[in-house]
């Protein structure tokens, strides 16, 4: 069973923080990726048909997403690989009613009320998909680009929410 959603105002303010750090937040992101190895192992095993570009973009996102979980607040365990691999097998079985990879992927994700963390997987969508004035060093992936970091970040959302004990609020 799936944690507390963290509400959407926090994830979107830790995001922006994030964001707004820029190379600052490079350092953060290299320890947090060295402390979630296994994840970010899963990630890379996975990597094949994304473009160099859209794997930079999927590592970065993940480490904003593990941000995240981590400042809300609870305790945030290593994430199993295998939790994340269960997550997208789970996630694939439904691979018919998400595609195809088109602008209308965010709505069909939304769809599923089982997925854990709604509120940070649709900051993910909305900056993949619905972030309408992105900055000059923010990219836009193609769709099919797009949707596989879709997928792969839903899986890793999945996984860091199996990990994580959420705070008592």
């Amino acid at each position: 069973m799936p944690n507390p959603a963290i509400p959407r105002e926090d994830v979107h303010r830790i995001a922006e923080s994030c964001s707004a750090q820029g190379e600052a937040f490079r350092a953060s992101a290299t320890r947090i990726a060295r402390d979630q190895r296994p994840l970010v192992n899963f990630l890379k095993a996975n990597f094949a048909q994304l473009t160099p570009h859209s794997a930079e973009v999927t590592l970065y996102m993940l480490t904003v997403s593990l941000r995240i979980v981590s400042e809300y607040g609870g305790r945030l365990n290593k994430v199993n690989a295998s939790a994340a691999q269960e997550a997208a097998a789970r996630i694939s079985r439904h691979i018919d009613a998400l595609l195809p990879f088109d602008n209308n992927l965010p709505a069909r994700v939304r769809q599923f009320e089982w997925r854990a963390q709604p509120h940070l997987l649709d900051e993910i969508l909305w900056a993949l998909y619905e972030k309408e004035d992105k900055a000059e060093d923010e990219i836009s992936l193609p769709p099919d680009q797009s949707g596989l970091v879709t997928l792969l970040l839903w899986a890793c959302v999945e996984a860091i929410d199996a990990a994580w004990v959420a705070p008592k609020k």
